[in-house]
């Protein structure tokens, strides 16, 4: 047994599995045998066979409560949590102080995201013996798993007070840190870890993502390919490559983005935002935020809906991290502030940074009560919506970054849907419905929806028909773009852009003598590997010229010196073509097979253009190619838009709200017929 020990320490783990078999057959009523063995098995992968082992040990020893522990992690790692967990208790009830036992316990319980069960067990654990650091880190973790951010710094940090070496707590403190936004200390949190544990794939994954946050996109790269070499069955790492690879103007990610795709079409899952820019295969993207959801945001038990007699006026609560300056709110605040006061009582569930600016205090301004929810669970937050008795869920992030699909998980009301922030599926069976329209979701379409389809009139997309247009007027010189020659322009992020729109555009850049392609300067590394691309066609790279971020008032005025916006195909321009259209810059656009693909042909025909949505690589080109050389069709589209764009529905703000407000009074009242939680409506 001395021997075995030394080999498993040694990690010679198939030596250690002959030896441990030897000695099972050797003495097969030795529990202590039985125990070792198990834990060697389970080592070299063979967790059902330890099972078995660590059963033959509990039989020789009914009271032997280190085989139950081990037991319940070896079941644990099988998925087998209720089974875990009763090896656990029966541990516990044997010695109640085994502490090892109850920190696995907790562990399990957080696994099963029984977050609040696993934080009093933990402190039971810690309330044992305060001094190890796997239940102060645990504790931590827990801690995160429940938003309450600072307490899990402070229990990382008792961590490392105890074990200064201690890798895992180095490298859970930066997941926390990161949580809360303090990216250059996350960095510094994973490469402490990496430097007590190297070949930590996840660790190197983690601060790829840290670093991604703080826009080091260069170092961000080389964190997810090690994550993904050192661990090639990480379907995230292989996703974030190939979508960061993307952003950067890197077209080297062929092999790789065709192996992510067979990877989804078996059994893996990737972020479903990520995917949105990759591929616009709606069946695909179904299938995979179908796994996305059961792998990280599984439904909770059924919730109880409480009866509400006064139907008169419909709760309607939104949930979202951006209630402040940003791009969602800039579309979504008049309607907000327009909603039917006597019909439609309005809560914003805030969960995101509490940024203090004008766009925020409007919000606070525009609902009924705003709640900050970033401190509290999700199953907190859906207790609190179905205490306020809230009729109708609205969750405006999706799968977009800082989501918390975990409170539509734990069921914050008896409706509950998804719009806006995300454009596709969630795949998850807590929501019942999303919203749409007829081009965005064509009927054909409908099979890849796990909700029930809402169609508004005319376009799914809000827009605000107030928003401010700084009254500068931008020359073109001081924006680097020519006097006189034809501007193409699009301000889509960078990932959007792929080698399927840009061929077009250097075609056109060809063909349309004198013209430029004025692109958002999203990053370095895009605008340098975007330029070498054009250079590779043929173009001269100062041809493309790049936009600096500015405010969104002075954007929109500065669009008046571009000539025509230049769609992307897989992750069309969104409210970016929503900005285009207000300030009179035509669109041009394909429509694509999913969600994400369509917007701007919704967008288009919502505001009487449908003549600029084409469905070809080839009808594209030529409608681009056709409006920069004849400078009277171009004058018509243009007129028309000017014309248009107080007289369609597009920019109808009114018109909207009580369309959509119509949508939630109809999806409540099914709701409330299949549920039966609440009565329906006289």
């Amino acid at each position: 047994m001395d021997a075995l020990v030394q080999l498993y320490s040694q990690s010679r783990l198939d030596d250690a599995v002959t030896l441990a078999a030897e000695l099972l057959q050797k003495y097969p009523d030795c529990e202590i045998t039985h125990n070792i063995g198990g834990v060697v098995v389970a080592a070299a992968g063979y967790r059902d066979e330890a099972v078995t082992i660590y059963d033959r040990a509990i039989a020789l020893a009914p009271d032997y409560v280190e085989a139950y522990n081990n037991r319940g992690n070896v079941l644990r790692d099988l998925k087998r949590t209720s089974e875990a967990l009763a090896s656990f208790d029966a541990a516990i009830a044997l010695w109640p102080e085994y502490v090892e036992a109850r920190i696995n316990r907790a562990i399990t319980l957080r696994a099963e995201k029984r977050f609040a069960e696993a934080l009093v067990e933990i402190d039971m654990a810690i309330g044992l013996n305060p001094d190890i650091p796997q239940a102060c880190t645990s504790k931590g973790n827990i801690l995160q798993d429940l938003h309450r951010y600072d307490e899990a710094v402070i229990a990382h940090g008792r961590a490392i007070a105890l074990d200064p070496n201690y890798f895992a707590a180095h490298s859970n403190l930066g997941s926390t840190l990161l949580h809360l936004k303090r990216l250059p200390e996350a960095i510094d949190s994973y490469v402490t870890a990496l430097g007590l544990a190297p070949s930590h794939a996840l660790t190197h994954r983690n601060l790829g993502t840290a670093l991604k946050g703080s826009r080091r996109f260069s170092e961000a790269l080389p964190c997810f390919e090690k994550a993904f070499g050192l661990d090639p069955s990480d379907d995230i790492a292989l996703g974030e490559v190939v979508f960061l690879r993307a952003q950067m103007g890197l077209w080297v990610e062929d092999d790789l983005k065709q192996e992510l795709l067979r990877r989804l079409h078996d059994q893996g899952s990737v972020s479903p935002f990520h995917l949105a820019a990759i591929t616009d295969d709606g069946a695909l993207q179904l299938k995979n935020a179908r796994r996305w959801a059961e792998q990280n945001f599984p439904a909770r038990a059924p919730a109880a809906f409480a009866a509400a007699a006064d139907r008169t006026t419909l709760r309607i609560g939104y949930f979202s991290s951006d209630f402040h300056n940003h791009a969602t709110m800039a579309l979504m605040i008049k309607m907000i502030e327009r909603h039917d006061r006597d019909r439609f009582e309005i809560h914003a569930f805030s969960y995101g940074p509490q940024k203090q600016d004008p766009m925020r205090e409007r919000v606070i301004q525009a609902v009924d009560t705003f709640h900050d929810v970033s401190g509290i669970s999700d199953e907190e937050t859906a207790q609190l919506s179905r205490d306020l008795g809230i009729h109708v869920a609205i969750d405006l992030k999706g799968y977009t970054e800082d989501a918390r699909t975990g409170i539509f998980a734990a069921h914050a009301a008896p409706c509950q849907i998804d719009y806006l922030g995300y454009p596709g599926t969630m795949g998850a069976p807590y929501f019942d419905y999303i919203i749409a329209d007829p081009i965005v979701v064509p009927e054909d379409s409908r099979k890849h929806y796990s909700e029930r389809v809402l169609r508004i009139p005319h376009s799914y997309q809000v827009t605000d028909d107030e928003r401010p247009i700084s009254p500068r007027r931008f020359t073109r010189s001081e924006l680097g773009l020519p006097e006189k020659g034809f501007v193409f322009c699009c301000f889509n992020g960078s990932f959007k852009i792929s080698r399927a729109e840009f061929d077009i555009w250097m075609r056109l850049l060809t063909r349309v003598e004198g013209s430029v392609l004025w692109l958002l300067a999203d990053n370095p590394w895009a605008i340098e590997n975007l330029r070498r691309e054009a250079g590779n066609r043929g173009i001269a790279p100062e041809r493309l010229v790049f936009a600096e971020r500015m405010p969104v008032s002075e954007h929109l005025a500065r669009q008046a010196c571009a000539d025509l916006f230049l769609d992307t195909f897989n992750y069309n321009a969104h409210t970016t073509a929503s900005d285009a259209l207000w300030i009179g810059l035509p669109v041009i656009t394909k429509l694509g097979g999913s969600f994400s693909s369509r917007v701007a042909g919704s967008l288009l025909k919502a505001i009487g253009l449908p003549d600029l949505v084409t469905e070809s690589l080839q009808a594209y080109e030529s409608l681009a190619l056709e409006l920069a050389t004849d400078f009277a069709r171009l004058q018509e589209v243009n007129e028309r838009l000017a014309a248009n764009r107080t007289t369609h529905p597009l920019f109808d703000t009114e018109a909207f709200t009580r369309n959509f407000e119509q949508l939630l009074v109809d999806a409540d009242r099914e709701s409330a017929g299949r549920q039966s939680p609440i009565a329906p409506a006289a």
